[in-house]
């Protein structure tokens, strides 16, 4: 495992990080599905160890994944030990079996002890808006909790979860206050919307996490028209045969890459996202041992051209795709 520097900060973080949304387990906002279908804590307590032994030490959770299950399961595994690192984020909430965003101050100062006793933590390492607007930031409470956390050693630091699909608002706020220490930000080889933003965050001194790396798993290059999930699943209405057909379509010059390479989809996908040196870590969803590994083995150096080929994919072949994306 290689580690890198999360921005200015004093945290070393692996490069393949574990993202905890899946484990958190089934849970519903009404009937919408906010998790990744059944799970078993038995494989994910195994999963979250598997990740430690291969090198893993950054860890993405959030205290409305599984409303707390997540959380809890990490500290039920990990407790308070230094040498694991855990991110976690907050803001959104059930509320009249919807989901509900909540920044004020005193909410999230609340929800950071919350989010403490089930990590079993003294110190969150890096806490997060979780999706906040601009509205948000300039009404500013949330940004004077944060702020007063890392002051009261509650969390060490703090940045922001950016909206998947519209994230210059919030980023350029973050950018021109000069305000928190990283972005967690969706940028995959099919959705590469973020790119342009990278150099800027990078120079400031932010950390950068890359979440949905395998984009719900359509890069794993496993899925077809007759995939389903079950209806605990949010991909049971996010991924529609439309959107697989149409990915797989678009992706294939980037698998007969992948092939020369001699690695997985995959495996590509990831090496891809880590050819950008502003990149401090990736969170692949991992539920299993077998994801643990397969999430930080085969990964490969890409040839300046082949990196180049595939951000020109973007504008010519995948941003339709993620357009229709957005529309679900």
């Amino acid at each position: 495992m290689n580690y890198r520097s999360f921005g200015n900060t004093d945290l070393q973080v692996s490069e393949i990080g574990f993202g905890a949304w899946a484990i958190g387990g089934p849970a519903f906002a009404g009937t919408m599905p906010i998790g990744w279908g059944e799970t078993d804590d038995a494989m994910s307590e195994k999963a979250l160890l598997r990740a430690l032994d291969r090198g893993i030490n950054f860890y993405d959770t959030a205290d409305f994944y599984g409303l707390g299950h997540s959380e809890a399961l990490i500290g039920k595994v990990f407790g308070n030990r230094p040498d694991v690192l855990i991110a976690t984020k907050v803001g959104q909430k059930l509320g009249d079996n919807k989901v509900e965003i909540d920044y004020s101050k005193k909410y999230i100062l609340q929800a950071c002890e919350d989010s403490l006793r089930r990590l079993r933590r003294d110190t969150i390492d890096y806490h997060q808006l979780h999706i906040a607007r601009v509205a948000h930031l300039e009404q500013g409470e949330c940004i004077e909790a944060m702020q007063q956390l890392q002051q009261a050693g509650k969390i060490r630091y703090w940045g922001i979860s950016l909206n998947t699909f519209a994230p210059e608002p919030e980023a350029d706020f973050f950018l021109k206050h000069q305000i928190g220490h990283g972005f967690q930000v969706v940028f995959n080889v099919l959705n590469q919307h973020i790119l342009p933003y990278l150099p800027k965050m990078h120079a400031q001194g932010y950390g950068i996490i890359a979440r949905m790396p395998l984009q719900f798993g359509l890069l794993a290059g496993k899925f077809d028209t007759s995939t389903t999930f079950s209806d605990s699943d949010h991909r049971s209405f996010r991924l529609t045969p439309e959107i697989i057909q149409a990915s797989n379509d678009a992706l294939q010059p980037v698998w007969a890459l992948a092939r020369q390479y001699n690695v997985s989809p995959a495996e590509f996908s990831l090496s891809y996202i880590l050819s950008f040196p502003e990149i401090s870590t990736i969170i692949p969803g991992i539920r299993t041992p077998d994801q643990a590994d397969k999430n930080t083995q085969g990964l490969v150096t890409l040839k300046p051209e082949d990196k180049a080929f595939v951000m020109e994919q973007y504008e010519t072949a995948f941003r339709p795709v993620v357009e229709m994306m957005r529309e679900k």
